[in-house]
């Protein structure tokens, strides 16, 4: 037993270590470099390092709602992940809950399911910029997500969620303007108390077929999820800054010569020289002599 958990603890510790084989940077640095950042720009910058279909997750993971006039559905953070599965512990508290005289045992049940085995421990990790990555695949039909949670998340400086289902309160998230992107057909009604556990908070998780360590690059809009390993982000950024520059203004001219009215998705940005020297980095990311 004390060697299987020797073997696991080592084996998790090689998992995170490979993961950030990157350079350190910080991740304002990262936030202000993907903002704005288009999820086939992001692609086609992992294709350019290597990484073909590396990240992208399937394309049943999509966004809830979308507005494509603010584009507030959009948006590119820093992973905090969580993982949840289908409990096996007993799923009632061992009374007839169809009894009055039991409702207080009902509630320290509920209480316990919420505080011990299903509470939210990656809330402390959230800070802003962070997006809440959730793999909750088979965890039963669960809302593990809902109205007000996010809420919360929101206010500790969330800017998404992106979950393999288990999402509820629906209408009420997209009232709120949250962006989710998820499996629809696997959202969850139930709470949590009798149907799922927590089993690992900024560990490596599994969402739309894409492995995501915490700390990586999340970029999302109605292309779908992308995810860039911390190891490569700088210079998958950089290009993918540079991929949406070019097509900034390649579309503007197409705008000016019909006649259409500008709007945000063909408006200037600074040229990728002056930005990457403001953040820092090199001026060219394709050039072999960076050091970064």
């Amino acid at each position: 037993m004390r060697r299987t958990a020797t073997l696991a603890i080592a084996l998790s510790s090689f998992a995170l270590a490979n993961s950030q084989e990157a350079d350190p940077v910080s991740d304002e640095t990262l936030l202000e470099l993907y903002k704005g950042a288009r999820v086939c720009d992001v692609v086609d910058g992992l294709v350019t390092v290597g990484y073909v279909d590396v990240g992208v997750m399937k394309q049943d993971i999509a966004p809830l709602w979308r507005d494509v006039k603010t584009m507030e559905h959009r948006f590119a953070g820093i992973a905090v992940t969580a993982r949840y599965g289908p409990t096996n512990h007993p799923k009632h508290p061992g009374v007839d809950l169809s009894e009055e005289e039991n409702y207080q045992k009902y509630r320290d049940w509920r209480g316990m399911w919420y505080n011990e085995l299903s509470p939210e421990p990656f809330r402390e990790f959230i800070k802003p910029g962070s997006v809440v990555v959730i793999d909750n695949h088979d965890d039963n039909d669960t809302g593990s997500t809902g109205s007000k949670n996010i809420l919360d998340w929101k206010e500790a400086g969330a800017v998404g969620l992106v979950c393999s289902g288990g999402v509820r309160d629906i209408d009420e998230i997209i009232l709120q303007r949250n962006p989710v992107y998820t499996n629809y057909t696997k959202r969850g009604r139930g709470e949590r108390i009798g149907r799922n556990e927590v089993i690992d908070v900024q560990r490596p998780v599994v969402v739309g077929g894409a492995l995501i360590y915490p700390g990586d690059v999340i970029v999302a809009d109605s292309d779908g999820v992308v995810v860039v390993p911390r190891r490569v982000a700088i210079r998958v950024g950089q290009i993918a800054y540079q991929e949406l520059v070019d097509d900034m203004e390649g579309r503007r001219k197409f705008y000016e010569e019909l006649g259409m009215e500008i709007d945000e998705t063909v408006s200037g940005r600074e040229t990728p020289q002056e930005f990457f020297k403001r953040l820092g980095l090199p001026e060219n990311p394709n050039d072999p002599r960076r050091t970064n």
